[in-house]
Order: structure tokens, then sequence, then C-alpha cells
């Protein structure tokens, strides 16, 4: 198949990445160098917090993340059932069980009243902790997802957490660059208001590092936990071969990280073009009334990972994106239900479940989107969508 003509993404790499690895290769360290522990320190300025801890990717670090606030065997979740498959595997990792709330259909995340609804139908106090009232499992954290880069309404989630004492743990993998304006008036990162929070930095993101992704915290246990696990089990200060704890090797390497910290010396730059992007989309979809274009909560500023649009119910959302495949241009359908994947679908759940969900799903299309997107592609996309869709509403 030919690629095509407007891709889905594109990273953004300038000579200032190029020169920032070209150093690297120069020096004796590949892994486990300076390169990395410069990474985390910036990281960890940008978004505010005292501790990051770089991984392999950012399913690695939600694994982590999981582990390392008390996530076990037998043991519940809270998340979503709307989000990309790793947020749900990392629970799966621990042998621990995902409970899904539906989400709103606005921003696409977990909502206070969804949580809340839940934890008072669903769970019982016992021995110090909430157990699920037909389960009997322990409930073991709260796992919201920033869907798209939209930021989740966190004062609200954070009190319900600590009200039913729940580790927050929050999927950021996609909203890198997010704000959310706090009750105290304030705009800041909301991963400063979980207990720990992960990114992911995939070739698509808002920053790439090709792969890797980042454990961010202001608890110093939570972070040496991870530091350790990340690295076979050895706590740093141990010696080389000593290792106290099980771990995994979901280590950053020094090439990877090179490339993120002059992505990060970019990252205004970069988030201010995706922003621009989203504009001319938000500009050019506006004559369509058979699209639903994204739109951001009073307390929000998204930070643009994918630009997602939802079709009108009574048109095939499918040919529509096979038409543009004919025309040279890439888009897909985000996401499907995590519930309803075969090796989730084995733990109970069935079609209706989550109807918000459900129902989103079968709406959604992923327009190009990425940095050196020009106007005249946007407006070449929307061409293409005003042209498909008439020719595909259902009878």
């Amino acid at each position: 198949m030919a690629e095509p003509r407007i891709p889905l993404a594109r990273p953004d790499l300038s000579e200032a990445e190029v020169a920032e690895v070209l150093a690297v290769l120069r020096t004796p360290w590949l892994s486990m160098g300076p390169k990395v522990l410069e990474f985390e320190a910036a990281f960890a300025a940008f978004v505010g917090t005292r501790h990051a801890v770089a991984v392999a990717n950012g399913t690695c670090g939600l694994h982590l993340a999981l582990r390392a606030v008390g996530v076990g065997p037998g043991t519940e979740v809270l998340t979503t059932p709307f989000s990309f498959v790793a947020t749900a595997n990392a629970v799966l990792f621990e042998r621990a069980r995902p409970v899904f709330v539906d989400v709103d259909p606005q921003t696409l995340n977990l909502t206070p009243d969804g949580v809340a609804a839940l934890l008072t139908r669903d769970y019982i106090p016992r021995d110090g902790g909430w157990m699920g009232r037909t389960t009997g499992a322990r409930l073991a954290a709260l796992l919201p997802v920033a869907t798209f880069g939209h930021p989740v309404e966190m004062d609200p989630l954070r009190a319900l957490a600590r009200e039913y004492g729940l580790p927050l743990v929050h999927d950021t993998c996609e909203a890198f660059g997010s704000l959310y304006r706090s009750a105290l008036g304030r705009w800041t990162s909301e991963a400063v208001l979980a207990d720990v929070a992960v990114f992911a930095f995939y070739p698509n993101k808002q920053i790439t590092t090709g792969e890797g992704g980042m454990v961010v915290t202001d608890d110093p246990a939570i972070a040496e936990a991870c530091r350790a696990m990340r690295n076979q089990g050895r706590r740093p200060g141990n010696d080389w071969l000593d290792h106290d704890v099980l771990g995994f090797n979901y280590r950053l390497d020094e090439l990877s990280a090179a490339l993120g910290v002059a992505q990060l010396r970019r990252a205004p730059e970069l988030l201010a073009r995706r922003a621009r992007v989203a504009r001319w989309y938000d500009e050019a979809l506006a004559p369509l009334p058979q699209v639903e274009r994204p739109r951001a909560a009073p307390w929000a500023r998204p930070s643009w990972f994918v630009y997602v649009v939802r079709i009108r119910p009574g048109i095939n959302r499918d040919a529509v994106i096979a038409r543009l495949a004919e025309r040279g241009i890439a888009a897909k359908p985000y996401f499907p239900p995590i519930h309803l994947f075969p090796h989730i679908r084995a733990l109970g759940y069935r079609p209706g479940d989550f109807p918000v969900a459900e129902e989103v799903a079968r709406r959604t299309i992923a327009l190009p989107f990425f940095t050196t997107l020009t106007r005249e592609q946007v407006a070449e996309v929307v061409a293409g969508l005003q042209e498909a869709i008439p020719s595909h509403v259902e009878a």
C-alpha cells in the first residue's frame, strides 16, 4: 500500500536533536549515563514536580506507578474504558482488575460524579479500606486518563481519592503541556495534583524520544521505588549486582534521552505549532454541521496530541475514512472501547456496559495532525471530508 500524501502523524525533528544525539555517540555512555539524569531534571522542572523517572515507554511507566502505590494481585483499579489499551494492560500486568467508569461525552474523561456514583454503589468499607460489594476485592487505586490531551477535572477527583484513601495515578501520556485551572485559580500541570503521573514520548506525541516515558511525583518513596524497579530492582546507590526488590528492564537509553532533552528545549515552540494547526481545523470545519469538533471545558487548556472529530450519527464513519484514504489522506478511528477487546471482555464486560464510550468510539475520526502540517493541507483534509460525507449517509 502506498504511503498517504498526508500522513496521520509525523515527528518534528531539527538539527538540535541531531546534534544532541551525535554528542552522545561521541561518549562512552549509551545507557545509564548523564543524559538521562539531565532529561529527568529538566522534565521535572518543566512539569513542576520534585521527581521525574525516565523509563522505556509510557506503558512501563504506568506499570511501575501502579506497582509503586500498592496495586497487586486480586485488587481493583477504577479507570476509563475510553483510552489506549495500555491503560488497562498496565493494571492487568499486576494481576489486578480494571473497573471501568463511563466517560463524559464532551471531555471523554472520567468525571467526579461518575466515579463517586460507582464508589457509592459498588464499594463498602472493610479493614481500613474499600472492598467491592460483590467481588470482595480491595480497591487499590484511581487511574484517570487525560484523553487526547484534554485535562481531567482533578480537584474533585483528588478529593474523592483522599476521601476513599486511594492513590491517584494519572495517565497523562497524551497530555504533555496541558494545563488545568485548580481550585486556587492557578493554571498548572494536572500531573502535580496526582500522587504519581506518567507521560509518554512516542513519535506522534507532543515531544518525542522515539520510544520513552516519564514517571513524575512529589513523593520520594514512589520515585525511589520506580527508579529501583526500572533497573532490575537495583536501588540508586547499590553496588553493580546488588538487587533487593523485584524489578524490570524498563530503562531509557542515553540516545533517547538526548532526543528528549532537545525536544524539551523546543517544547513551547512545538506546543504552539500544534495549537495553531488545531485552530486551522476549527476554522475550516466550522461550516460542516455533520462534524463535531473537539471542545475544551472552561477549566482546561488542552495540549493537542491528536485532532479527533466525531461524525454525526447516520453517517458511515468507516466509509468516510476509506474515501479519505483513496485521496491520499490518512485517518483512523480513535479509540475502540477497551472493555470490548477480547482479553478484557473475558473479565465479564459486554457491549452496552459503557454507552457513552461505545457511542463515541463508533463516530470518531483522527485527522492528520502534526506540527509541520500546512494550512493548505488542512484545507485539503476538510475538503475530503466535505466530499466523502454526503456519499456515505446511511439509509
